[in-house]
């Protein structure tokens, strides 16, 4: 838990809510409450308002933004830091062609070609754009080459960047200012899928990409965690102090897949802090095919084995909270009274919990009913992800089957749907959320097989302090 800053702004989390006259806060990830002497909710107003803050403000600012419940904003004034940008690369000549061209002149670029088969003309497009050029005559995998750079970085701030990805103007002046908090680690911005021409864009498969990719962690900014709303970021973009990444010992070459999810819970795991800060996009190729799509959604999910046996309990498909997956269960039974009285269980007792506080009981309803439906969510997307046999097994006992296992397909990507409103009618949506979680899955149980471990496979029991 750190301080903010002298200097930082703050501003609070959207999802926070302020009770009894803003002095009980309640938010984050994971939740938490927090209540403030009079003066204390003043000195936040303050703060939050461009005002000044003392050490005890500053310090409560600090707990607020580890819990999520708070982010930093950008101090008046502060001193640039150094960084080098570590771009690998094999073949895709092109696509580094336009990467580095986004880059510029004005930072350092090294790009470690990974035994490209064309290896001329990656050095021909490295000196067009001035940068420098380390070579591989064995291919490593994306860590390996990363690492490969490390020996030749002098500067404070390493940014990695994928050789398929372009970045904005003024991309890292927006991101490296956030380093002038001692306990930061890395920052991340927000990766989205690159414009493509107009005749293709009107494509399914890019209209699907645009919202569903899977290295698009969303609009919502955080600290990064496994118990946190952003889990990890894809080291697709992603800036880290050069003295963080030497204390864990860089990259884990084995991974060929994984490897970013792996360094940043290292990181986290040695008491860094990874932010991701999606005020900054960075544009990525998307796959043009769904062949390419699914291909990928299946490599990404070879790695969930060997993350989980490297960091067990983090890599859960889903997290089951008894009361909560109560009424879950019983929704999906067709049983919607079993299930208020579910919720009613986990509701009383956290009435009763927060009440003192000032938290209208109203409130531990709603929280108790979201915990159920995210339950559906959570279940509904491991079960079509791990469990395509199992749900036609249950479809087959009659028509609840039948009804509880439409329901765990098409809850989750509907419920996208309306939340993302993407630029795709639903059927098509739907089919292709399922083929998604379904290539993914596939991908999962091969690689639990290739590490003989079933960890990726088993849900997290999450029990919530009334349900010991």
């Amino acid at each position: 838990m750190g301080i903010l800053p002298e200097g930082f702004g703050l501003v609070l989390d959207r999802s926070l809510r302020r009770f009894r006259n803003g002095s009980v806060l309640a938010g984050g990830r994971p939740g938490r409450i927090l209540t403030l002497t009079p003066d204390g909710a003043r000195a936040l107003d303050t703060l939050v308002a461009g005002g000044e803050a003392d050490a005890a403000t500053r310090t409560l600012a600090g707990r607020m933004v580890a819990g999520g419940m708070a982010h930093p904003r950008r101090p008046t004034t502060h001193d640039a830091t150094r960084v080098t940008v570590v771009v690998p690369v094999r073949d895709r000549v092109d696509a580094l062609d336009r990467c580095l061209a986004s880059l510029g002149r004005d930072v350092p670029v090294i790009v470690v070609d990974d035994a490209s088969h064309d290896p001329a003309s990656v050095a021909d497009v490295c000196r067009r754009h001035g940068a420098r050029l380390v070579r591989r005559t064995t291919n490593g995998g994306p860590g390996a080459a990363r690492d490969s750079a490390t020996g030749s970085v002098v500067t404070e701030l390493v940014a990695y960047v994928d050789s398929d990805c372009t970045v904005p103007d003024g991309w890292l002046d927006e991101l490296e200012w956030q380093f002038g908090d001692p306990g930061i680690g890395g920052v991340a911005p927000r990766v989205r899928p690159a414009p493509v021409p107009p005749e293709r864009r009107r494509r399914a498969v890019h209209r699907f990409g645009r919202a569903h990719s899977p290295l698009d962690l969303g609009p919502d900014e955080g600290e990064v965690g496994p118990d946190r709303a952003v889990r990890y970021v894809p080291t697709a973009a992603l800036v880290v102090r050069r003295t963080a990444l030497e204390e864990v010992g860089g990259f884990d070459a084995t991974l060929r897949v994984g490897e970013d999810v792996d360094l940043v819970w290292r990181l986290i795991g040695a008491g860094w802090r990874i932010r991701y800060d999606p005020s900054v996009e960075v544009s990525h190729q998307e796959p043009d095919r769904w062949p390419d799509l699914l291909v990928r959604r299946l490599r990404y999910g070879t790695s969930a084995a060997p993350l989980a046996v490297r960091h067990p309990g983090r890599l859960a498909p889903v997290e089951l909270r008894p009361r909560a997956t109560l009424a879950a269960v019983a929704l999906l039974a067709g049983r919607p009274v079993a299930a208020a009285v579910a919720v009613a269980s986990s509701a009383a007792p956290l009435a009763r919990i927060v009440g003192p506080s000032g938290i209208p009981a109203v409130q531990a309803w709603r929280w108790s009913a979201a915990g159920a439906g995210w339950t559906v969510m959570g279940i509904g997307r491991a079960a079509t992800m791990l469990a395509a046999p199992g749900l036609v097994a249950l479809a087959a006992t009659g028509r609840r089957g039948r009804r509880a296992a439409t329901a765990l397909v098409l809850v989750p990507p509907i419920v996208d749907w309306i939340r993302l409103r993407p630029d795709l009618d639903l059927p098509r949506w739907v089919i292709a959320s399922v083929a998604d979680d379904i290539a993914y899955g596939t991908g999962v149980w091969i690689g639990c097989l290739r590490a003989r471990s079933a960890s990726a496979l088993l849900p997290a029991i999450v029990r919530s302090p009334d349900q010991s």
